[in-house]
């Protein structure tokens, strides 16, 4: 089997395509042969180190977290699903190697992929569907009739929040290029401002203001927050977690797993309410240089970059 693995934290230099030997799938895990892999920002703050408190030194590790594909084998205590099962899900940080022919997952953090679902779809959904989900439901509390404001409405998270809280009955507005405001209008989402906008057009009209970006300053959220609104802030950094156990509005949120949440966020996907664009789609042979050109280069804009092993269409 092959796989992108790296033997020391670093720059995108550090990786490799590599045979490996998967491992039989242990107590409550799944052995799944993948078919698409989708790529993250985490991914590449966990190949350098940034999470080395949660992700360990053991060496190789595999690089990639999310991933669709179809059920190789199942471990002791697996009922949920059998050989043959189409699935899709994440591996734990500790883990990852989602970019590979084969990845292990616990059984916790997968569920069945809707046939209304290409597994290139379907790879997309895990990581930006369940912080979405989680950081207008959960966390952010939001009620239909409410309003929302996105900072960074068109990017993974941001994309995916403006759908699932227009679903459930909320208005959206938000935040992004000012190249890229008549797409953000074709979502739904209105009003549309440009990043570094005057928050005084917009004083006190949103019930909860979501921040994907991370960079929308303190005083802009608080400007934009109706009387007992909430701001959602999902990027940390040392000085948010302080912020966030203070008394006020602002919550620093961390996605969690969650089997209910990926499994509704699946079957709002399976529904056409939720769409996360594909921008790239490359084989996993020409893997590393495309991984290398999105976290140096932002590219491609506009949505997913999709990693395939095998035909993804069988």
């Amino acid at each position: 089997m092959k796989r992108i693995q790296y033997h020391r934290y670093g720059g995108p230099e550090v990786l490799r395509l590599q045979s490996f030997e998967p491992p039989s799938p242990g107590q409550g895990e799944v052995l799944v042969r993948v078919k698409a892999a989708a790529a993250n920002a985490m991914d590449w703050k966990i190949r350098n180190g940034e999470m080395r408190l949660m992700t360990g030194r053991g060496f190789p590790r595999g690089a990639g977290n999310e991933f669709a594909g179809v059920v190789e084998a199942v471990g002791a205590g697996v009922t949920r699903f059998g050989v043959g099962d189409a699935v899709l899900g994440g591996t734990s940080l500790k883990g990852a190697g989602a970019f590979a022919e084969m990845v292990i997952a616990d059984e916790k953090a997968v569920v069945h992929k809707p046939p209304e679902v290409s597994y290139e779809q379907a790879a997309a959904i895990p990581v930006v569907g369940i912080t979405a989900f989680q950081a207008l439901l959960r966390k952010g509390k939001l009620r239909p009739g409410q309003t929302v404001f996105v900072n960074g409405c068109l990017g993974g998270v941001g994309r995916a929040a403006a759908q699932i809280a227009m679903m459930s009955g909320a208005s959206v507005g938000g935040s992004c290029r000012a190249t890229d405001a008549a797409e953000a209008h074709d979502l739904g989402i209105a009003p549309v401002v440009e990043f570094g906008f005057d928050p005084a057009r917009l004083d006190e009209r949103f019930d909860l203001v979501l921040d994907t970006a991370g960079t929308l300053p303190a005083r802009v959220a608080r400007a934009l927050l109706r009387p007992g609104g909430r701001i959602i802030d999902i990027v940390p950094a040392p000085v948010k977690f302080a912020r966030s156990a203070l008394p006020g509005a602002y919550r620093l949120m961390i996605a969690q797993p969650s089997i209910e949440d990926l499994e509704e966020v699946t079957r709002i996907a399976a529904r056409g309410r939720l769409r996360i664009p594909i921008a790239r789609t490359v084989p996993l042979a020409d893997a590393i240089p495309a991984l290398t050109e999105l976290e140096l280069h932002h590219l491609p804009r506009g949505g997913k970059l999709i990693i395939t092993a095998g035909d993804p269409r069988q």
